[in-house]
């Protein structure tokens, strides 16, 4: 089944020297483009992994073996802070797509923008992970998730074109496997949520209690942000800012994902523009409270 598109959709892959957003970086990313004629573009590079002052990193031996890309392959690669126009420009308004691309590939790429000052919004953007479908579904790997929808074995599995070809071929393989396949929520509510439609991929595939990218920072039934780790878990950020202001500046400064760090400063100026309404009202009550005092 081919996909059923009203814009384009890139589906992508990171290889990266770990798994920590906040402090690892991208060293091979992989971008198919398809068009909603069906016609395919591709970006694949290397990637030479700098720190924020710009100097060469290692790629732990731990990630090599994992997805054999070593320090003398991207050795004479350009650093995602040098391709970071090219990729945003072949990227462009398009959709996302990927496999375990809402908890970490998109964190990760995010994370990379905004460390090379490059704006990438995920405004108007719409989100399709594979893996959360499958998992929903099914609950495999990407290499059995490739086995039981395609019927083939992959090969080269955890470089990054493999994996983003296989995960293209496994979601379409999906909308034909799931087309009239119900879908039972925990509230007993059943749906038919696997349908050639990207922005209902995007709702069911994707992390709606999540404030944040990586899942720190989560929404209660509210909508308000709340921690999702350490002692303030279950707390509104705005309840724990306002009873503990110090904790905001830890969290500026800690180890967390700028992407992260976006969300906090957002509560926060939003907390100082509401006092600052306040106030304003208070002053304009006194104000015309001491006029009428001075008409008497």
């Amino acid at each position: 089944m081919q996909l059923n598109l009203t814009k384009p959709i890139v589906f992508f892959d990171l290889e990266t020297t770990g798994v920590q957003v906040g402090s690892d970086r991208i060293v091979q990313i992989c971008l198919l483009k398809i068009m909603p004629d069906g016609s395919e573009s591709e970006m694949t590079s290397l990637v030479r992994p700098v720190d924020d002052k710009g100097n060469t990193m290692r790629i732990p031996a731990e990630s090599v073996s994992i997805h054999h890309i070593t320090d003398e392959m991207v050795a004479d690669q350009r650093s995602f802070p040098e391709m970071a126009h090219d990729i945003a420009d072949f990227i462009g308004d398009s959709d996302l797509a990927g496999y375990n691309s809402n908890k970490f590939d998109v964190p990760m790429l995010v994370e990379e923008f905004l460390r090379s000052g490059v704006e990438f919004s995920l405004e108007n953007r719409r989100l399709v992970d594979v893996q959360n479908i499958f998992h929903r579904m099914e609950q495999r790997t990407l290499v059995a998730a490739y086995r039981f929808y395609c019927d083939k074995e992959l090969d080269g599995a955890h470089s990054a074109d493999a994996d983003t070809r296989a995960t293209y071929e496994v979601l379409k393989a999906q909308l034909d496997r799931y087309k009239d396949v119900p879908f039972v929520d925990r509230d007993g509510k059943s749906t038919f949520p696997v349908v050639n439609n990207i922005e209902s991929l995007s709702r069911f595939s994707g992390n709606t209690q999540w404030a944040d990218l990586v899942g720190h920072i989560g929404l209660d039934k509210n909508g308000h942000e709340v921690f999702n780790f350490g002692k303030h878990k279950g707390k509104t950020l705005e309840q724990v800012f306002t009873q503990e202001p110090a904790y905001y500046d830890w969290m500026m400064k800690a180890d967390f994902p700028l992407s992260t760090k976006q969300v906090v400063m957002h509560v926060q100026r939003r907390m100082i523009e509401e006092r600052r309404k306040k106030d304003q009202e208070k002053l304009q009550a006194l104000k015309l409270k001491f006029e009428g005092e001075g008409k008497k």
